[in-house]
């Protein structure tokens, strides 16, 4: 009997499998959804649903005919190599992402420009002081990332008026937003911020770019938001340009290991806001709609 197989090392997806397991009984009743580790047969595995799949699953199945995120981005599906490299490796394609990663970073923004976090900082001091608050065009937040997550939010935040700058790899046009296009515009794009969000994509000039030379580019008691990816970020360096008190803080979303330790340092520090990679994520109708639908294909010969 053919098999889809969702599977995750880090996160529970017994939900989502109850979604999966509603629906493939509708429209593809001839097959079986389990979720790891329940997997009696490998060679039955026609699909892979995941999220951080766990160590040498996808290699294991013979017969895999597609690989599927269950959300917006790959590389952690495909890991260092492509264990299969003929198999189409698809991605969820949700509009509601852009609207819940926009939610998320001007919720960030407001963090900083209300001085949200110098507020919580008293409360644990018990001292009564308004810090200073200016109009949101005096704050400038600089967005790594100009695709369509980074694109749809400079123009949120430009509509409640802050002044926006980005940077991506290559040129775009966003009308209100001064734009930055490659490596060697990179120190300069980081002058002027107060704080700089990521939203790049994983790639091997971008991994590790996180790390203590952007730091040291960036504006004296700047904020850093990253949503982008776990790998961009060195944690080290990091924590040390917050402790010279060079960076103001930091809301994290992301992180090079899923779940984040318990003894790692970021958990602690007092200007490091931890989130559990929650900052949007597909609806999960969207993922099991869409990786059906492609199933489907790839069975009559289509193309995903």
């Amino acid at each position: 009997m053919p098999t889809l197989l969702l599977c995750s090392a880090t996160d529970d997806l017994s939900d989502l499998h109850a979604v999966f397991r509603e629906q493939a009984a509708r429209r593809m009743p001839e097959l079986q959804v389990r979720l790891w580790p329940d997997l009696p047969d490998p060679a039955a595995v026609d699909a892979v649903a995941a999220w951080y799949p766990p160590d040498a699953v996808i290699e294991s199945l013979p017969n895999l005919r597609l690989i599927s995120s269950i959300a917006a981005g790959v590389d952690h599906v495909l890991g260092p190599a492509q264990a299969h490299p003929a198999v189409p490796v698809c991605r969820i394609v949700d509009p509601a992402l852009a609207a819940g990663m926009a939610e998320y970073v001007l919720w960030s923004v407001l963090y900083y420009h209300r001085a949200l976090d110098q507020a919580l900082q008293q409360q644990v001091q018990r001292v009564w002081k308004i810090p200073v608050q200016k109009p949101a065009h005096q704050t400038h937040v600089g967005l790594m990332g100009l695709g369509a997550l980074g694109s749809h939010l400079a123009r949120v935040l430009c509509d409640q008026g802050f002044t926006v700058s980005g940077w991506s790899r290559s040129a775009r046009h966003i009308n209100g937003v001064s734009t930055y296009a490659g490596g060697d515009s990179l120190d300069t794009f980081l002058q002027a911020p107060d704080i700089v969000v990521c939203l790049l994509p994983l790639t091997d000039a971008t991994r590790k770019l996180l790390g203590r030379k952007v730091f040291a580019a960036m504006k004296p008691g700047a904020a850093l938001v990253h949503c982008g990816r776990g790998e961009h970020l060195v944690e080290e360096d990091l924590l040390e340009a917050l402790d010279r008190q060079h960076l103001r803080g930091a809301v994290l979303d992301v992180f090079a290991q899923e779940p984040l330790p318990p003894s790692n340092a970021l958990w602690a520090h007092p200007r490091v806001v931890v989130t559990p990679h929650m900052a949007s994520s597909a609806q999960p109708e969207v993922i099991v709609g869409q990786i059906l639908d492609n199933l489907q294909r790839v069975r009559s010969g289509e193309a995903v």
